[in-house]
């Protein structure tokens, strides 16, 4: 009774674990894995995720004066305009930072046009080395002739205070170092031409001051041959009473 019992229970088991395994076969079926990939035409045809290259070159546009131009019927968006007025800002600024730049290279070639001119203007009026005249002792001597005459008129009147050191000076300048003051005076009469006023009146005072020099030095001509003349007289009558008397 026992054996027999035994018998029954475990083929109750073995029919329980047949119906479980068949009901988990019903409702999960077992498929074959395959290591290699499906063919071709098993996938599904999907939608790629970056787009064709040659769908991003843009289409050129026909030109304004095209005969099949059509007209634009997009307005330029704020992008646009943005990028326009940039652009005529950048060509203003441009324009403006040449101007400025074309503006200091005229003001620095002038700088340097006058200074070449006054620095070719003081070398012109060194004299001559073919002269031998000596600029720097000479010209120490002229300023100590001027500070003489306004030493001398230090308790004389403003006009004479003013006048007579000059005065004194030029003439000193023109003893002493005669071809300087002449390339001076040269420079001195380019200058006053471009005054008509000026130069006009200068020459009528230089044309008076030679002749009053010539008049002067045909005036002291004169009296000199007349001195000459009474001394020469006098003389032969002081001989002549010389002889007399012995």
């Amino acid at each position: 009774m026992m054996a027999s019992r035994r018998v029954l229970r475990l083929r109750t088991s073995l029919l329980a674990a047949a119906a479980g395994g068949a009901s988990v076969s019903v409702l999960y079926p077992i498929r074959s894995a395959y290591a290699e990939a499906p063919p071709k035409e098993a996938i599904p045809d999907r939608k790629p995720i970056y787009p064709d290259y040659a769908s991003l070159i843009p289409k050129p546009k026909p030109s304004d004066t095209s005969p099949v131009s059509e007209p634009s019927s997009t307005a330029p968006t704020p992008t646009d305009r943005l990028t326009g007025q940039v652009r005529r800002a950048r060509i203003f600024l441009y324009d403006q930072s040449l101007a400025a730049e074309d503006s200091i290279n005229k003001f620095m070639s002038y700088i340097l046009n006058k200074e070449t001119s006054f620095t070719n203007t003081i070398a012109s009026l060194a004299p001559a080395p073919e002269t031998g005249e000596q600029l720097l002792p000479g010209a120490i001597y002229v300023l100590v002739a001027t500070m003489t005459g306004s030493i001398i008129t230090r308790n004389r009147g403003l006009l004479l205070r003013t006048t007579f050191p000059l005065a004194v000076g030029i003439t000193a300048g023109w003893v002493l170092i005669p071809f300087t003051m002449r390339n001076i005076a040269a420079l001195s009469w380019e200058y006053e031409k471009k005054v008509p006023l000026i130069s006009n009146t200068h020459a009528e005072i230089r044309g008076f001051t030679k002749e009053a020099w010539r008049q002067t030095k045909v005036h002291a001509r004169l009296v000199g041959d007349w001195a000459d003349e009474k001394a020469a007289a006098g003389r032969e009558k002081i001989e002549s009473w010389v002889r007399d008397g012995k």
